[in-house]
């Protein structure tokens, strides 16, 4: 089954993308499989937690796990962090995200 995830690219454009949850994609894998951001400056680090590439806002009220502790010490030391920024690596994909709206953040 497939949800639909609305995400503004860093160009203001808003992309309406069918994601699939049956593949075990997060949101970061779905923004390079759908070329939503240029490719080398997204997911660097390869989906660790370890750079704060994929990060996104959340753009409305949605229920998403909790963050952990490696996704919050990341965002910690990220450029343009907001109250609603995510790592798009640790946003597992699964049927809950249907209609989640997301924005890229700025390329730090």
């Amino acid at each position: 089954m497939d949800v639909l995830i609305k995400i503004k690219d860093r160009e203001g454009i808003v992309h309406e993308v069918q994601a699939p949850t049956d593949m075990n994609m997060n949101i970061m894998e779905l923004v390079r499989a759908y070329e939503l951001a240029p490719e080398g400056t997204i997911g660097v680090c390869g989906g660790m937690a370890m750079c704060a590439s994929c990060q996104c806002y959340v753009l409305n009220d949605m229920e998403l796990p909790e963050k952990s502790d490696d996704e919050e010490a990341m965002l910690s030391e990220a450029f343009n962090v907001k109250d609603n920024s995510r790592l798009g690596c640790q946003i597992h994909i699964t049927e809950a995200l249907e209609g989640l709206e997301l924005e890229l953040a700025p390329e730090a």
